[in-house]
């Protein structure tokens, strides 16, 4: 109780005290209220105060509210603008620095292109991926601090503001993880200033010391190297390296750094490719060098070194988006399929990795092939100045190799895609219409195989107007066999196939098999007959897809360009998937493809063999070539060779990209081009173990081979054929006429059937016969050989024989039956022989001539010492 109650004294003491000192203070001050404020701000008064006890309490009292009302101002702003950072969630920010450029690689991982889009973008590399001089050269000119503060840095702050001032160079206060932040976040904001810009500047400095919690120094300062701009279109120090110096990143040298680092600053300034900002440019690098040095990156000398190269010189020049790209149109189309597949936006952010069907050694030895084509005498002499070309995996149906044009720097249509153009296959359609023709009928039906024949004479089809077309040589061949009339390439037979099978069924059998687009574009639609040779226009790679479905006996299979496409995140956005549909039966495309792989067949259409790099390979490919024209008095437009194997298919077309006539229209030399490509992709395909020597396509169950003909087995040769013996011209092969010598007649059996277009009755002969032609060789004014006189001397006897229309042939003599002689004469004459003559008898002679034509002589002889009658 006592120390409590001298407290309490004391207490009391001490606050009369106070309130006396306090009154004989006021007692000293004017009473009037104003005189009394003025007298107060007194200097010598106002710092007697503040230096006084009193004074220092009442500070130490103002800063703690001052300090209190700053941590609730910044609470308060925090709390403001937390739900703005919520939102941004600044645990993503790696996420969102991503490459934007998207790589697109050929099936076995070589790089094609790198598509770095219309805008900016980024090439995003790992912190072992950059140089350590890159590093130093940025942290020692951005933010010297970095490694020790938390996001935030005041005292660069402070020193940015006393800077800025003093009138000196503007300083931003902002650290690496700040401007980082505006750079992921702030972007579209980052331009504004002054007051406007204060709510942004207080998010970075938030979201700043945020990332600084989430990431350490090494992660962020690799963050920030990969988002920042380096001048033009570049974002990323990989980016400036490939594009800048030709290099990766990791290998940039100490002078390198330093420029690159420079650029962020001011990138329009300091962009390399800006020659009036290279003084100021080259100033700034010798100025991060030299902060280089006061931060102990490295030496004085190390600095001077690299100052004195002459950095700019190295600098590549400015390439455009296509630069380095390799297979170009083949490239872009498979852009093309992923923005209508992912859409444009997605392949427009980039950052995709897609991996194509493309095997650059084919895609490289079809280029190869193409410029020589184009450095040959051919171009100018056929008259084409363009060419493409598509090979493509039967098994899979995945393009391995596509030219679009001649060569993609070529001006003019050097970048438009010919491979995906509209353009007519001419006569190389007609394996399709043939494959419907071989399809089965029905049981009541006329059924069809290699050895059927539709003649190839001259008709005219009904309709609006009356259709009557012709030959590419202007010539019939009479009736020859589906096989010729395929191999050959005749437009009768094949329009009359049309017509047998119908319009409309033919097209979607066409479309089917691969060519989706035939005959469905404009007029084209109202296509009809002149169909079957090629009247339509149709994209290669899908020409080339229809022929791989006759490869794989009837099964389609879509054609695919892409086999996985993955976004920077890793995550598979597209993968190829194997997708197979019958359209025709496996017997069909086997007659078809019997018919393509016989090249003695088609020996009457080029004189030789049109792939002499496959046949010295002992590889076997079924071939059809094609040509279209303007419609205007049989002028060749497009010449085309196609053909595929059991592994691959592909075609090439040759032509103008204006629809010029061509001078010559040799559908054969785009086979100087096919033949070696795809003797290098099988002999691949052998070297991988996936294909042998000789392989060729196994004659399906039912198949029913007739002679050298192959039919289906729905085919009812007796339905077809009927026997009938009919007398033929040993001479011309062909019918015998009343003028028809009889030794020249020989009578045949033969095979009759209708044609079911023309109705006319064909006969199918053997041997070369031709039963529907009559005997030309002889007319019946024809003079026949004669013998004007057989002679005896001794034992020599003599025959006088004359020619008469045909050249003599043979001459024989007998005596009394027995022949004596038979000797090979050609021309008017004498002719004798020797015969020991014992005794008395007939001498006979007979002469035949080339024509069959003949005449006999004969007469007694008795020799001298005969005793006989």
């Amino acid at each position: 109780m006592n120390v409590y109650s001298n407290l309490s004294h004391k207490r009391r003491t001490r606050k009369d005290q106070l309130a006396r000192k306090k009154a004989e203070y006021l007692a000293t001050l004017p009473k009037h209220p104003v005189k009394r404020f003025f007298y107060r701000l007194n200097p010598k008064r106002q710092a007697k105060y503040w230096f006084s006890r009193e004074g220092a309490l009442m500070a130490l009292k103002v800063a703690g509210l001052g300090v209190l009302a700053m941590f609730l101002l910044a609470g308060g702003l925090f709390a403001y603008y937390r739900k703005d950072i919520d939102q941004i969630r600044p645990s993503e920010l790696a996420k969102r620095v991503q490459t934007t450029v998207s790589r697109y690689y050929d099936r076995n991982g070589k790089l094609l292109w790198e598509d770095k889009g219309d805008g900016d973008y980024k090439l995003v590399v790992d912190g072992n991926e950059i140089a350590k001089t890159m590093k130093e050269a940025t942290v020692a000119i951005e933010d010297k601090d970095f490694y020790r503060h938390h996001g935030v840095s005041f005292s660069g702050l402070l020193r940015a503001a006393i800077n800025n001032t003093q009138g000196q160079s503007v300083q931003g206060g902002s650290t690496l993880t700040q401007q980082l932040v505006k750079q992921v976040f702030f972007a579209d904001e980052a331009q504004d200033r002054g007051l406007s810009g204060i709510p942004r500047k207080i998010k970075e400095m938030i979201l700043a010391i945020e990332v600084e919690r989430m990431y350490n120094k090494s992660q962020i300062l690799n963050l920030y190297l990969n988002e920042s701009s380096y001048g033009g279109r570049r974002n990323g120090v990989e980016s400036a390296a490939n594009t800048y110096f030709d290099k990766h990143a990791k290998d940039l040298t100490l002078a390198e750094s330093a420029l690159l680092a420079a650029i962020p600053n001011q990138p329009g300034l300091y962009n390399p490719y800006n020659e009036f900002g290279n003084e100021a440019l080259i100033a700034r690098q010798h100025k991060v060098l030299d902060s280089m040095v006061r931060e102990k990156f490295i030496t004085k000398a190390q600095a001077e070194k690299a100052k004195k190269e002459a950095i700019l010189d190295t600098v590549q020049p400015e390439g455009n988006q296509f630069k380095n790209i390799k297979a170009p149109h083949f490239v872009m189309m498979v852009r093309s399929e992923l923005e209508k597949k992912l859409g444009k936006a997605t392949v427009g952010r980039g950052g995709l990795n897609v991996t194509t069907t493309l095997d650059l050694r084919v895609q490289r030895k079809l280029e190869k092939e193409m410029k020589s084509m184009f450095n040959s005498y051919y171009p100018d002499y056929a008259g084409f100045s363009n060419g493409a070309g598509t090979i493509e995996d039967v098994k899979t149906g995945q393009v391995i190799a596509m030219l679009g044009s001649r060569d993609w720097n070529y001006p003019g249509f050097g970048q438009d895609n010919a491979a995906t153009a509209f353009i007519s296959p001419g006569s190389s359609i007609k394996p399709f219409v043939y494959t419907e023709l071989f399809e089965d009928k029905g049981e009541d039906a006329l059924n069809f195989g290699s050895g059927s024949i539709l003649s190839d004479s001259k008709i005219t089809f009904a309709g609006s107007p009356a259709y009557t077309p012709s030959n590419a040589d202007g010539g019939y061949r009479g009736n020859i066999t589906l096989r010729k009339s395929l191999a050959l390439s005749r437009n009768i037979p094949a329009i009359k196939a049309m017509q047998i099978s119908g319009v409309d069924p033919t097209l979607k059998t066409i479309r089917l098999m691969g060519n989706k687009s035939y005959c469905t574009i404009g007029n084209e639609k109202q296509a009809s007959l002149s169909a079957a040779i090629g009247a339509c226009g149709t994209r290669m790679v899908d020409h080339v897809g229809a022929f791989s479905t006759l490869a794989r006996g009837g099964m389609y299979m879509p054609n695919s360009s892409i086999l996985k496409v993955t976004n920077s995140n890793g995550e598979t956005l597209e993968k190829y998937k194997k997708e197979t549909k019958r359209v025709v039966s496996n017997q069909a495309s086997y007659v078809v493809s019997d018919i393509l792989g016989d090249s003695n067949a088609r020996l009457g259409l080029f004189g030789r063999s049109i792939t002499p790099t496959l046949d010295a390979q002992g590889i076997k490919m079924a071939v059809k070539t094609g040509t279209s024209d303007t419609g205007v008095n049989r002028q060749a437009r497009d010449i085309w060779t196609t053909g595929y194997t059991p592994h691959v298919a592909g075609a090439i077309w040759l032509g103008n990209p204006a629809l010029q006539p061509l001078k010559f229209g040799y559908s054969n030399i785009p086979a100087i081009v096919l033949d070696p490509v795809m003797a290098y992709a099988t002999q691949l395909y052998i070297k991988d173990g996936e294909a042998k020597q000789g392989d060729w396509f196994k004659q399906p169950k039912g198949i029913q081979r007739i002679g050298s003909e192959v039919y289906p087995s729905w085919y009812n040769r007796s339905k077809a054929l009927s026997g009938e013996e009919l007398t033929f011209d040993k001479v011309s092969k062909k019918r015998a006429t009343k003028c028809t010598p009889d030794d020249a007649k020989i009578k045949i059996k033969v095979t009759k059937t209708t044609d079911p277009v023309s109705k006319k009755t064909i006969y199918i002969a053997p041997d070369g016969y031709d039963a529907n032609a009559k005997d030309d060789a002889h007319s019946c004014s024809d003079q026949g050989p004669s013998i004007s006189g057989i002679t005896v001397n001794g034992n020599e006897i003599s025959v006088r024989v004359n020619r008469g229309t045909f050249a003599l042939d043979t001459l024989s003599i007998s005596y009394d039956g027995q022949s004596i002689a038979s000797m090979s004469v050609k021309n008017s004459g004498t002719y004798t022989t020797t015969y020991d003559i014992k005794k008395a008898g007939r001498i006979s002679a007979n002469i035949v001539d080339s024509g069959y034509y003949s005449d006999s002589a004969s007469q007694r002889y008795k020799p001298p010492s005969s005793s006989g009658p």
